[in-house]
């Protein structure tokens, strides 16, 4: 493991990796789900724990500038201070570091109002493969220069280049925040009553969703609750207001309960949407856990049908998460002598995401764990043009190899 200081220790690592031929790792802090920082072919792990500097925060400007071993949670805090705020908040914001975050396009429950890591990445510089140094992107809000090589890095999952700083949008921060959680007696009607708060022309900052499985391994009561929704609204205080009452107007007919809350009781709800992951241990020793997107107005189908072929297998699907802008967490639970069961049961699951129009991985990326998948959402023509690129950007394939393409001939 190598754990460079600066872009220059990052420029001759890679040097000396393209001239001995030895893979080269990026790695954040190692909170990916689908094994993208893993050495899976041997070589070296590059780790940016000590790159973790925030170099400029420019209220003005609205821009922070930051090296890719910052921590998400530690940006928020600094820029707190200033009045202002970085909004995409993937579950693992406590500890992940927003270089890992830029990797895989990293999202999160304000996606729905405020978008994902690809709309707040303004500029990069980064280390290609061999040692060269590119400034990419502007620190201006606009730019259409050429084509934007900083939107294709983001999400490439360290197969391309190395980034060493990240110059961001950010935000002023919100006044006022509140929640509103609301509880069903069945997966279906929350998900209808989540569409009708959407469609009534409300947009919350983030509106996630439990279901009944991912209720009981959190122990949520009262038990008659199959469905939970939890809605934020964020903004200057007489509209938060607002939306939160018409919201809750919405929802009162339908829910079996319905609360407000704000400050520590509402830290508590998103304390409960973020102990979900651990919690579903208890329901098998071992997990399949995908990120699929599908439209909304398709998300009480696919469940439903997803359910059926759980069922049908014998084991637990667990569904959760940012089901404002479609993106719902999957985790197949077994133990290994069900592992075969398993994996058909995910990909039965994951071929009926792409006949609702729906799309694998939302915010996850592709690592090794989906890698095999690709094909099956991706053209052979798209998917060449992407090769051709990879080999353009790292000709001897030294760069985090082995990630999102499956092997040749596959």
């Amino acid at each position: 493991m190598a754990l460079p200081e600066t872009t220059e220790e990052v420029s001759r690592i890679l040097a000396l990796a393209y001239e001995e031929e030895f893979p080269v790792i990026p790695r954040g802090a190692g909170t990916a789900t689908t094994g993208a920082p893993l050495a899976a072919e041997g070589g070296l792990v590059l780790s940016f724990t000590r790159m973790n500097r925030i170099l400029e925060i420019h209220p003005q400007d609205l821009v922070a500038v930051v090296e890719p071993g910052v921590v998400n949670a530690h940006l928020k805090e600094a820029l707190a201070q200033r009045g202002l705020f970085y909004p995409p908040d993937p579950a693992s914001f406590r500890f992940s570091t927003v270089g890992g975050n830029v990797a895989t396009c990293a999202g999160g429950p304000r996606g729905l109002k405020y978008g994902v890591t690809r709309d707040y990445v303004l500029a990069l510089e980064v280390v290609l493969p061999g040692g060269r140094v590119l400034s990419l992107g502007t620190r201006t809000l606009k730019g259409v220069m050429g084509y934007d090589l900083t939107r294709l890095l983001v999400g490439s999952e360290g197969t391309l280049a190395v980034f060493t700083r990240i110059t961001l949008k950010v935000l002023p921060l919100p006044p006022a925040r509140a929640t509103l959680a609301a509880g069903f007696s069945s997966e279906a009607a929350a998900l209808e009553a989540m569409q009708e708060v959407l469609s009534a022309g409300l947009l919350p900052a983030a509106a996630e969703f439990m279901d009944q499985v991912t209720l009981r391994a959190v122990e949520f009561e009262p038990e008659e609750i199959r469905g939970l929704l939890l809605f934020e609204f964020d903004g200057a205080e007489t509209a938060v207001k607002e939306e939160i009452g018409r919201a809750a107007d919405l929802l009162r007919p339908r829910a079996l309960f319905l609360r407000e809350a704000r400050g520590p009781q509402a830290e508590g709800l998103w304390e409960l949407r973020r102990s979900i992951s651990p919690a579903l241990k208890k329901l098998g020793s071992r997990r399949f856990a995908d990120d699929v997107v599908l439209p909304r107005s398709r998300l009480a189908t696919f469940l439903q049908q997803a359910r059926q072929l759980s069922r049908t297998h014998g084991l637990p699907l667990a569904a959760f998460g940012h089901a404002g802008d479609g993106n719902l967490h999957l985790n197949l639970l077994f133990d290994p002598p069900q592992e075969p069961r398993a994996r058909e049961l995910r990909r039965e699951i994951l071929e009926l995401v792409l006949e609702l129009s729906g799309t694998l991985s939302g915010e996850h990326g592709v690592g090794l764990t989906k890698r095999a998948f690709l094909p099956a959402e991706i053209t052979p023509e798209a998917l060449e043009l992407m090769r051709q690129l990879k080999r353009i950007f790292d000709p001897k394939g030294l760069l985090n190899p082995g990630k999102i393409f499956p092997p040749e001939g596959v």
